[in-house]
């Protein structure tokens, strides 16, 4: 996880408001490519050396995957930085070294860089169709933007986890207040898509959809078993956390994480008497699995609250309240050191959790195909406040075409939603009671809806207005468009 951000034409201030304002997400080190001067450090006090360029990529790191010691950007006829993890990046490392590709890093980023070095001089492909292969190939979560010849590239995967934004000016960041400081607009690259920014203007292409995959004649029920596993199998590392509520979609995840974890921990954050916090102890000691709990109070919320609404750039009240139990939990999880957790995010919309989708099951693809705008951004930016990764093992990409494509009445049967998940947990090992509990939305479950609503009408104002206020102190902090 990290910053990218950069475009063209930059000046040397420019570039070092970009890292100032996005540097809590990759706070290990920063590099700078610009103009073919380059500049890495761990050191940002050195930031103030870098100069400005008609092309700028720049990359703050948070080191998760391979050595500490290397950072971004690559360069060199090509110049790329990448924010997110590559799954596959072991196989396509062999396969790509087997074709006469060598390697300076054992970072999984610099697998992309290859594949495209790969795809574009010994394929002969076009920058967007390398990166539409390279879409097929890569297993992971990512935002990429590479320089090739006298343009810049930006996509990002297939699903969108990773967020990406775009300025008509021609430059971009992982986050928006990044080119808000500029005094930019900022739109998001959507998931699947490939843009191509140079001085003759900006060009987009949708160059992989999920929903246009189709499967026929698969047993789906198995087929759900094996990659749900194997999703969580990559995406486990020694120590792990989940995010957890106690509810069919992170209790699954939990269950499959101990089969490849020597130690997972499960994070929860709520009232004292919130549903979450009593269903998250039960659960977990059904599960055998270490617990830690974050029971925050009215006054510890509104302490925080906009430091959270600074991480959402997003005036909805829903996502604020779903980004209060969020933070409280990354935040625990940083405290005991555990860099990656797993989250339960994106098995409603495939498997139709909702109540909504009962009378209108159309929804379900319209959620799907908002969810990373909508919610994943949201999760990406709350987590890294805290320097922690949140992976989601629903939402690799096999998984989730596979998903899309079973049938709605194996989705929602006789008024039980997620029916054939809840009928996977319960093969998987998960208890019948778990796997079957009707559980509240989180914001709800964790009752930070409520006190958000209090601390709102303790000022005089309804709970939209109060989000609006929050968004623009927010806004008038660090620059407007």
């Amino acid at each position: 996880m990290c910053l990218i951000a950069g475009g063209i034409s930059l000046s040397a201030g420019d570039i070092i408001t970009m890292i100032e304002r996005g540097r809590h997400r990759g706070p290990d080190s920063f590099g700078v490519w610009s103009d073919s001067f380059v500049l890495k450090s761990s050191n940002f006090e050195d930031v103030r050396e870098v100069r400005g360029g008609k092309f700028v990529l720049i990359q703050c790191r948070l080191a998760i995957t391979g050595s500490k010691s290397y950072t971004q950007p690559f360069y060199n006829d090509i110049i790329l930085v990448h924010n997110g993890e590559i799954y596959n990046h072991a196989y396509l490392r062999e396969f790509l070294i087997e074709r006469g590709l060598s390697f300076e890093s054992d970072i999984d980023s610099e697998v992309i860089l290859r594949l495209l070095e790969y795809l574009i001089y010994d394929r002969g492909l076009h920058p967007k169709d390398a990166v539409k292969k390279a879409m097929l190939m890569l297993n992971g979560d990512y935002a990429v933007a590479f320089k090739y010849e006298d343009k810049i590239y930006l996509f990002r995967d297939p699903i969108g986890i990773r967020p990406l934004y775009y300025s008509p000016n021609g430059h971009f960041a992982s986050e928006k207040k990044v080119l808000w400081t500029l005094g930019e607009k900022a739109i998001p690259v959507n998931p699947g898509e490939v843009m191509e920014i140079s001085n003759q203007g900006i060009k987009r292409w949708k160059v992989f959809d999920p929903l246009d995959v189709k499967t026929w004649g698969v047993a789906y029920r198995e087929g759900l078993k094996d990659l749900l596993l194997n999703s969580v199998r990559l995406r486990s590392r020694d120590e792990l956390g989940v995010l957890f509520s106690g509810g069919l979609d992170s209790s699954l995840i939990a269950l499959l994480a101990s089969n490849f974890s020597e130690k997972v921990v499960l994070y929860t954050a709520g009232t004292e008497d919130s549903k979450d916090i009593e269903w998250a102890r039960k659960v977990a000691e059904e599960l055998g699995l270490a617990l830690k709990e974050y029971i925050f109070s009215r006054e510890e919320v509104e302490a925080e609250l906009e430091k959270v609404a600074f991480a959402v750039e997003d005036p909805n009240p829903m996502n604020i309240a779903i980004a209060i139990p969020l933070y409280f939990s990354t935040k625990l999880a940083r405290e005991d050191g555990i860099r990656v957790l797993l989250s339960g995010q994106g098995a409603d919309e495939l498997f139709g959790g909702y109540a909504k989708y009962l009378n209108n099951p159309g929804l379900m693809i319209e959620d799907f195909k908002t969810l990373a705008e909508r919610n994943l951004a949201r999760d990406d930016k709350v987590s890294m406040l805290n320097g922690v990764e949140v992976r989601f093992p629903y939402l690799d990409l096999s998984f989730a075409i596979l998903a899309l494509n079973v049938p709605l009445n194996e989705k929602i049967s006789e008024g039980i939603r997620k029916k054939i998940l809840r009928e996977v947990a319960v093969d998987m090992g998960l208890p019948v009671d778990v796997a079957y509990r009707e559980k509240k939305a989180m914001q709800y479950g964790s009752n930070s809806q409520k006190l958000l609503e209090k601390i709102a009408k303790s000022r005089g104002m309804g709970l939209r207005e109060f989000a609006d206020h929050l968004f623009e102190r927010m806004r008038r902090g660090i620059g407007s468009e």
